[in-house]
């Protein structure tokens, strides 16, 4: 019973965190091509997004040439702690 509630909230988090990625990864597609500020996909996006781009460039450096890092450090992040909790939960259940 116990087992089943840990791998249910588990699961719930990995995909939270892939959910997330994805996020990041559209928010980061769509700054390229400057899509109206007032739109509300655009607007949720950015307020999703820019609090943990805001974490990421208060500890690291993140504008390289002209481009912004903060995304594709963020996603370097959350792939780790993924896979990090997946094996973690994994020798946890099995």
């Amino acid at each position: 019973m116990i087992d089943s509630l840990i791998v249910a909230f588990a699961t719930l988090f990995i995909t939270i965190i892939s959910l997330y990625k994805w996020v990041i990864i559209i928010s980061a597609i769509l700054s390229w091509v400057q899509p109206d500020p007032y739109n509300p996909i655009v607007q949720m996006l950015h307020r999703l997004t820019e609090p943990a781009y805001a974490l990421v460039r208060r500890f690291i450096p993140t504008v390289f040439g002209g481009m912004d890092m903060a995304p594709l450090i963020l996603i370097f992040a959350l792939q780790f702690l993924e896979i990090f909790f997946s094996q973690l939960f994994n020798g946890m259940i099995g």
